[in-house]
């Protein structure tokens, strides 16, 4: 089943989605041109990022493999949803997107066993970690400011059950700039997998419901510019889809006109 968190008629609903219509709990049906802002579709515990976990990305920033997995937290306030707009900031010469297949944990667990690690997850969606690269000064602790400004992670539209994946170790990826095919890649060429990932974040946190695992990005990174519309795919997830907006110019936060985004 695929869910999704939209306002239709001025109000914040939960839908389930099948084909091109949108289903209310109430039973009513609305189409996507009926979506007056995609919101992100959980509002998770918290999200942890995944750095050089694709050997060919590694390999694209001249970096060896790590040794163990890479981690970082991606703020909460980073949130955004599909066709919100993402904001340039200050101080930014080169950034960029990263799609990224998310994991969303479906029950409580610690010290969790690699063989029962996938009966912890109950959905996936597709995340953007966007990335300002000026700001990374060790690859293999990826700072905040790099990835935690507001609007640096554009989530959804889509959040699609575990049992609806064929084989999610096999699934593509590919990213779009402004109709332009950049990146492209699948999850089988993970270098830690997801039950690689649960088991060694649970060894020293516990895991609960709404948490989400973010587990990298392919080869294929480059630089995107205000005006630019980002477009990502997930086979069996959607595509989310988001522009960039020129905030160099902007004062204070520019969160509650981003949150959610338009139709």
């Amino acid at each position: 089943m695929k869910k999704a968190r939209v306002i239709i008629e001025g109000r914040e609903q939960q839908v389930t989605v099948k084909d091109d219509q949108l289903i209310n709990a109430g039973g009513k049906v609305y189409s996507t041109n009926d979506v007056q802002v995609w919101l992100p579709p959980l509002n998770p515990n918290k999200m942890i990022g995944l750095a050089l976990n694709y050997a060919d990305h590694a390999e694209e920033l001249g970096l060896e493999k790590p040794k163990e997995p890479v981690l970082f937290i991606k703020p909460n306030s980073s949130l955004v949803g599909h066709k919100a707009p993402v904001f340039y900031p200050d101080g930014a010469t080169y950034m960029h997107y990263e799609n990224e297949l998310a994991v969303v944990i479906g029950r409580e667990g610690k010290n969790i066993k690699h063989s029962e690690a996938m009966d912890y997850v109950s959905g996936f969606t597709i995340a953007n970690d966007v990335t300002v690269r000026d700001f990374v000064n060790n690859y293999y602790r990826p700072p905040v400011r790099a990835k935690g400004h507001d609007t640096f992670g554009p989530m959804g539209p889509y959040l699609v059950d575990k049992e609806d994946i064929a084989d999610i170790n096999n699934v593509e990826l590919r990213s779009y700039v402004n109709g332009e095919l950049r990146q492209q890649g699948n999850t089988k060429d993970l270098i830690y997998t997801i039950p690689d990932l649960i088991e060694f974040i649970s060894s020293f946190m516990t895991l609960q419901p709404g948490d989400m695992i973010l587990t990298g990005t392919p080869k294929g990174i480059s630089h995107v510019h205000p005006g630019d519309t980002m477009r990502l795919e997930i086979d069996g997830i959607g595509a989310l889809e988001n522009r960039i907006v020129d905030g160099r110019t902007k004062k204070g936060t520019e969160k509650s006109e981003a949150i959610g985004g338009t139709r």
